[in-house]
């Protein structure tokens, strides 16, 4: 029995010229080898996979499109990647593809796209139980588009792979897809100029991690419940814009040596999640000083601890965003500088900042500064700015951080007197954060351009 069926005549002869083969359509049957296919297969031809499960692991040396539908299955052996690619504009499109092997030393992954596998595109896919779910390992202008890639859910979150992993892959685009499970919904490391683009992320470690990867973008992207919403590693000139963390436990965003950034209309909320995770793994994890990982159990929690962690992270743009409901609003420290704080809203935060340095700090610009929810101004000239500056810390706060055992003391009479005083007395503030314009109002609340259902 043939392997495929030839649907397009194979050449065409025309006044003594000879031109090149058409492309052509071979169709796939479950019951033969599917890379008997792909070796038969010339530059430029559609592999149809019909309705049935298909045996990897497979590898594609030559520019075609993989096409499947709803019901076409291909299983790796367990070992090594279920689909290697090593040629370009390579198209795989409507699988769901299983079995990749556990390995991390050798990056085991559903589909595994070579430096050679530039511009492949992997889209409309499922991607189900693998170590990694797409690995972009140089394989630059490649696009990961609407996958549904579920991760490991058993065993240590060390131990587990991506959903998608990018290293030293420029011009990359992964957008629309849902990625739940596993470590880490998108890594990158060492690229450039990529974009991350309306992906939601459950259950996972980090949503969004970036390391030494710049001139990228990362917008209308959804993380729910994760450990840290979008964590920024070692990086500069990145257009952060329109994202939500909702509810993520540590963080929901992170932005270490991170630098020149413009973080403009993004929305962080806390609340309590049902039913989310809550086992201790404290293995070894990928970063160094970075606190211990949970895993998937039942349980409730609140979340975020911190809306956004800034960490030696300079002149940076933090503009029109959101931040409700976190045990800390901001928290800052490390010598960062430069960073330009406006327009952002602090709604009901338990503590709005955390500041841990002795500079003062002005968080206005432009005759405009935030909105704080606990900010009890007034604006008598009605021009939407408080008629006095706004301070989030004073000296009980600072005692507090250093020496937490002091919060018994919180309601002493002595407390009480410190407080009155520097209100009395401003000189006695301590250096710190001032917002010296804040709004009365809150700006506009951000919406993500994906339903968070």
């Amino acid at each position: 029995m043939n392997f495929f069926l030839r649907l397009v005549p194979a050449a065409i002869l025309a006044a003594g010229v000879s031109i090149s083969a058409s492309a052509e359509t071979l169709k796939a049957v479950p019951e033969q080898p599917l890379q008997a296919v792909l070796d038969s297969a010339q530059d430029g031809d559609v592999v149809e996979l019909g309705v049935g499960g298909y045996k990897g692991a497979i590898r594609i040396d030559r520019r075609l499109v993989l096409a499947g539908r709803p019901g076409v299955v291909l299983t790796g052996t367990g070992s090594g990647n279920v689909i290697t690619v090593t040629a370009p504009d390579v198209t795989i499109r409507g699988v769901t593809i299983r079995g990749s092997g556990r390995s991390l030393q050798t990056m085991d992954s559903g589909v595994f796209l070579e430096k050679t596998a530039e511009r492949a595109l992997v889209e409309d896919n499922r991607l189900e139980g693998n170590l990694f779910g797409v690995y972009v390992h140089g394989a630059k202008g490649s696009q990961v588009l609407r996958n549904t890639i579920d991760g490991l859910r058993e065993g240590r979150t060390s131990e587990a792979g991506n959903g998608v992993s990018l290293w030293n892959a420029p011009d990359v685009t992964i957008g629309g897809n849902t990625i739940r499970y596993g470590r880490d919904g998108i890594i990158t490391i060492s690229s450039r100029k990529d974009r991350f683009i309306n992906n939601r992320f459950e259950y996972v470690r980090f949503a969004v991690h970036y390391m030494y990867t710049s001139d990228s973008e990362v917008s209308g992207n959804v993380s729910i419940g994760n450990h840290v919403g979008y964590a920024i590693m070692f990086s500069n000139r990145l257009v952060i814009r329109d994202n939500v963390s909702d509810r993520d436990r540590d963080h929901g965003m992170l932005l270490n040596s991170a630098n020149y950034a413009d973080i403009d209309g993004n929305r962080v909320t806390g609340g309590r999640i049902d039913n989310i995770e809550v086992t201790r793994d404290n293995s070894a994890d990928a970063e160094p000083g970075m606190p211990p990982v949970e895993k998937p159990s039942e349980g409730r929690r609140s979340g975020p601890e911190k809306c956004v962690f800034i960490y030696n992270a300079n002149k940076n743009k933090f503009r029109n965003n959101w931040f409700e409901r976190c045990e800390i609003g901001v928290h800052f420290t490390a010598g960062s500088e430069g960073n330009e704080i406006t327009g952002n809203a602090f709604i009901g935060n338990r503590n709005q900042v955390k500041y841990v340095g002795t500079r003062d700090l002005d968080w206005s610009k432009g005759g405009r500064g935030n909105y704080w929810s606990d900010n009890p101004a007034f604006d008598l000239n009605g021009d939407g700015i408080a008629d006095t500056a706004y301070r989030p810390n004073d000296v009980v706060d600072r005692v507090l951080w250093t020496a937490p055992q002091a919060k018994v003391l919180i309601n002493s009479p002595a407390v009480q007197v410190l407080r009155w005083a520097q209100a009395q007395f401003p000189a006695l503030y301590p250096g710190g954060v001032i917002d010296s314009r804040p709004l009365i109002a809150p700006p506009p609340k951000p919406t993500s351009s994906r339903s968070l259902k």
